[in-house]
């Protein structure tokens, strides 16, 4: 296992961290985490050299904190947990109140790694440095040793980072970055200049990169045995990228993931260069077929067209043909996290094509569209 020291934290932090959102669950109506499996697969990653484990009140139905304090007996002093705060109000009584929680499921005396979760620049000026707050609670929490270092998680618009690290409060962050969204590339530049460590969610694009690809896997050509593959390598080659945090759920992914963070060199610069080259010029031509600028909408149909084509893009620019028809069919049942109807209710008004600054013709690439992703 490769290791990196973690921002100024003094700590050194395996490339590979685990993350505890994707556990084996119990069948049934009232799911829970399989402890019987779940901790055999979490010490399996520790044994293999991971010491980064992270977890959330809310993961697995509300049971990966217990799995992981399971899983950590024996291994306390030799691994790091990160866990989550979700900032429901501004009062730091609160706070104490979800941290004492998270203690408990976790069974331990104290969290190494303790995140203001999934904030964005409002939040923290309304919610978290406020008087009595968040900032106040997590400032007295350390001093108590009930948490060791201060973090957030970010999910805000790239220009609205600095702000959050420049108040001096964070020793680590936790964010977004992957082939398919680098809009976080300057922050992680960024955090690290600032000595924070870095660790990247999302690594495997929240399980898009894990669908095969062959415009992907031909990034390195030929020397990636899969587009998850090839993805991973890719964040973990990032000079200030400290760890890439995986999901996994079984001890097959705990194997391959570990030994892709176990290399020496996960691309060469001339690699990398090329990877990001061809990337840039995959992302030309999915603007070309759809910019997302939402200009189209409302349609009076209620088809959300700028989410159908990024789903085409999926399968169009980036070759994820399994990933799309899987979201495409989600989409038609209702499933999705953006609701649309679907093409076959499209009058042919013509309203969208007049609002397209591309002047594309979406109507006829929405029957295309349909006609690539509906499943035989």
């Amino acid at each position: 296992m490769q290791y990196k020291e973690f921002g100024k934290t003094g700590v050194e932090m395996s490339a590979l961290g685990f993350g505890a959102m994707r556990l084996p669950m119990t069948e049934g109506e009232n799911k829970v985490v399989d402890y019987d499996k779940a901790v055999p697969i979490i010490r399996r990653a520790f044994e293999l050299g991971v010491n980064y484990i992270d977890t959330a009140p809310y993961y697995c139905e509300k049971t990966s904190e217990i799995a992981v304090g399971k899983a950590i007996k024996g291994w306390r002093d030799k691994v790091y947990i990160s866990t989550k705060n979700p900032i429901e109000d501004a009062s730091g009584a609160s706070w104490r109140t979800r941290l004492e929680s998270s203690l408990k499921k976790l069974d331990t005396d104290y969290i190494d790694f303790y995140h203001m979760w999934g904030i964005n620049l409002d939040t923290f000026k309304t919610k978290i440095n406020v008087p009595d707050g968040p900032v106040e609670a997590a400032l007295k929490a350390k001093e108590e040793g009930l948490i060791k270092h201060i973090s957030f998680s970010y999910h805000d618009k790239p220009e609205n980072f600095a702000e959050i690290v420049d108040s001096g409060y964070f020793e680590s962050v936790l964010m977004q970055y992957n082939l398919l969204d680098r809009s976080n590339e300057g922050n992680i530049d960024y955090a690290a200049s600032k000595g924070l460590g870095v660790v990247i969610m999302g690594p495997v694009g929240g399980g898009r990169l894990g669908a095969p690809s062959s415009i992907i896997s031909q990034l390195l050509q030929g020397r990636a045995k899969s587009t998850a593959e090839t993805a991973l390598r890719f964040v973990l080659a990032h000079p200030n990228v400290n760890i890439a945090l995986s999901g996994m759920g079984t001890m097959e992914m705990v194997e391959e993931n570990a030994e892709v963070a176990s290399r020496d060199l996960h691309l060469t610069s001339d690699e990398r260069a090329r990877v990001l080259d061809m990337m840039e010029e995959n992302k030309k031509l999915a603007e070309l077929y759809c910019t997302g600028c939402n200009y189209c909408q409302p349609c009076p149909q209620e088809i959300n067209i700028p989410h159908l084509f990024s789903i085409m893009n999926y399968h169009k620019v980036y070759g994820l043909t399994d990933y799309a028809r899987k979201q495409y069919a989600e989409a038609l049942e209702g499933k999705g996290w953006v609701k649309t109807k679907m093409p076959a209710d499209c009058i042919e008004c013509g309203q969208c094509e007049g609002k397209c600054p591309q002047h594309l013709k979406i109507i006829d690439q929405l029957k295309e569209t349909h006609k690539a992703l509906i499943s035989a």
